[in-house]
């Protein structure tokens, strides 16, 4: 699976997100449709990757307050990008509905054996996370490349995925993900799609 993004140069804080192709979310295990709809959409700038995830919403789960709490018990967006594509090492970007974010470097002997590292912190990383009047949450995340190393150049390519947990009324958890990786298991980096890069 491949997403193509693009480089704008509009104003900073005024992205033209309507001329910004989207991706839709789907169930992580098998890859049908999922009870809410999710989309992504993402491009970048000199400075910064940014993307943003519009979401359905009919019931919030979010507890949490302080960064890197294990959002992902409760309701959230993730990103994960791979820089290199080997899979051993990439970054991962989690924000909850209460705007807290979880950032952290993840190595992966690709064996079963996971090293989470909360330490690191992308400081630049800006988010915001916005109720719409239809009911929608939107969810926006500002990378600075800075804090993940070069920008990228045009035609790069890197590996990554974006997933979303909920909880339904129910209390029942739904894992959904742009590249489905087979199983409730999001790192998984044999499954993630391709980033490329367009000036």
């Amino acid at each position: 699976m491949k997403y193509d993004c693009y480089f704008f140069d509009d104003p900073p804080g005024q992205i033209s997100w309507h001329r910004i192709e989207s991706i839709s979310l789907v169930e992580v295990v098998t890859g049908a449709a999922p009870r809410l709809e999710t989309s992504v959409k993402a491009c970048w700038s000199e400075e910064a990757l940014f993307i943003r995830f519009m979401c359905e919403d009919d019931h919030t789960v979010a507890t949490m307050t302080n960064r890197d709490d294990p959002l992902f018990l409760e309701d959230v967006v993730e990103v994960f990008l791979d820089l290199t594509g080997t899979g051993e090492m990439y970054y991962e970007f989690e924000v909850s509905p209460r705007n807290v974010v979880f950032d952290a470097m993840i190595k992966n002997d690709l064996q079963g054996h996971i090293d989470v590292d909360t330490s690191w912190d992308a400081n630049g990383l800006e988010t915001t996370v916005r109720l719409e009047s239809n009911g929608r949450r939107t969810y926006e995340m500002k990378i600075p490349f800075t804090d993940i190393g070069q920008p990228p150049s045009d035609g790069i390519e890197w590996r990554w995925n974006a997933f979303r947990i909920d909880d339904d009324p129910q209390g029942n958890r739904h894992y959904w993900a742009w590249s489905p990786t087979g199983a409730v298991q999001f790192h998984l980096p044999r499954k993630f799609g391709i980033l490329v890069f367009h000036r």
